[in-house]
């Protein structure tokens, strides 16, 4: 990572009892659409309850995610929620942040490498770049399908090697009493199936 110098302090929003968010840096009082645009604006902000100091940044990103999808702007499908409910209370709940993570940073290279290749496309004439891209999703996707046990998309027949891992997990012991070493086997396995992971996530964006 480059060191762009001394962090700035994130800016403390403060969230009032009737639901107000007050903006300390401003002095002013501001709507969940300001927070949105902050977050577009690379802005750093935390949110905390005006009474107890409580950290509440976390429930209010998600109260705009709430918004912006309740305003039609439809982004996270349905199939993709149900998944992620059901990622709750499971042995994998723990894995979830660093593997939602990884991808979704490498989401943001390739999608920076796409907009500057659009940009170079339109100017050359050459469109050669978007293959490349598309390649590294794709795989980046088969990775994904690999660690929760579902095909990829170009090989509806292929079987991933993670997928056997992802699957022991998610289903039912055969005998009623479990043997604790070899829950921790396969817990260490999907550890480094998820470091795995990474690897080939960070690989692809580069």
């Amino acid at each position: 990572m480059v060191d762009t110098g001394p962090t700035t302090p994130p800016i403390i929003i403060k969230k009032y009892a009737n639901r107000r968010l007050y903006n300390t840096d401003t002095s002013s009082y501001i709507t969940l659409e300001h927070l949105a645009q902050m977050v577009r604006e690379n802005r750093e902000f935390k949110v905390v309850d005006a009474k107890t100091g409580d950290d509440i940044t976390r429930t209010v990103l998600t109260q705009i995610i709430v918004e912006e999808e309740a305003q039609g702007k439809n982004m996270l499908p349905i199939s993709f929620l149900r998944q992620l409910i059901s990622m709750y209370g499971d042995s994998m709940q723990a894995l979830m942040p660093q593997y939602l993570e990884a991808s979704m940073e490498a989401f943001r290279r390739n999608h920076e490498q796409f907009r500057k290749a659009l940009e170079g496309a339109f100017s050359t004439g050459a469109f050669g770049p978007f293959e490349q891209i598309a390649k590294q999703n794709m795989a980046m996707f088969e990775a994904a399908a690999g660690m929760f046990g579902a095909k990829a998309p170009s090989e509806p027949a292929r079987k991933p090697q993670a997928a056997t891992a992802a699957s022991a997990a998610a289903r039912p012991a055969a005998e009623p009493a479990a043997d604790e070493g070899a829950t921790r086997d396969e817990l260490a396995l999907l550890k480094e199936q998820m470091a795995e992971l990474q690897r080939r996530l960070d690989k692809l964006g580069k």
